[in-house]
């Protein structure tokens, strides 16, 4: 698997190395060892999956708290998406700044969000599947969200008519707290 850090410390792309013959490829998507040779969260208390029947549909930009703060391993199995993180760790150099990748089915890349971090994404083509390894079990209490186009962040969105929940639409703007 070949790790490449992102400009957030702590948010890598993850890329399966295939091994291709005539019949196809075959390539590990999860190695215990190699995500603990790199310090990163291993983890998985759940894995769920997110179908998108639309383009544009937008989800995000949600998170836990502790003590369910939670690492994501997220995989664009079927279709193409544009997905983002955002640095909400307040002692990090990176505070409130954000990372986009785009993940394909084809490009087979994954995008692992460790714990202080925001997440969502936005389909960029009808009938997108993702999946998800996560660290923590999902607690209703302890989830959070910021929204998507909060001004602070500068997430530079695709322009697409967006499907959004009530619920994701309706998260205020993020306002750093001073100690």
């Amino acid at each position: 698997m070949i790790f490449t850090e992102t400009p957030l410390p702590g948010v890598f792309v993850v890329e399966p190395e295939p091994l291709e013959d005539a019949r196809g490829l075959f390539a590990r998507t999860w190695c215990r060892r190699e995500f603990e040779a790199m310090g990163l969260e291993t983890r998985t208390a759940q894995c769920s999956t997110s179908l998108n029947k639309r383009k544009g549909t937008l989800r995000g930009m949600h998170y836990q708290i502790p003590p369910y703060a939670e690492t994501k391993v997220v995989w664009c199995t079927r279709g193409s998406m544009y997905d983002v993180t955002i640095d909400l760790r307040p002692d990090s150099p990176t505070f409130t700044r954000h990372f986009a990748v785009v993940l394909t089915a084809d490009n087979r890349k994954m995008l692992y969000v460790p714990t202080g971090f925001a997440h969502g994404f936005q389909t960029l083509v009808d009938d997108t599947e993702l999946f998800y390894q996560v660290s923590e079990f999902y607690s209703p209490a302890h989830s959070r969200g910021v929204r998507w186009d909060d001004p602070l962040f500068q997430i530079p969105w695709p322009p697409d008519d967006r499907v959004i929940s009530e619920r994701d639409r309706s998260y205020p703007d993020f306002r750093p707290t001073t100690g």
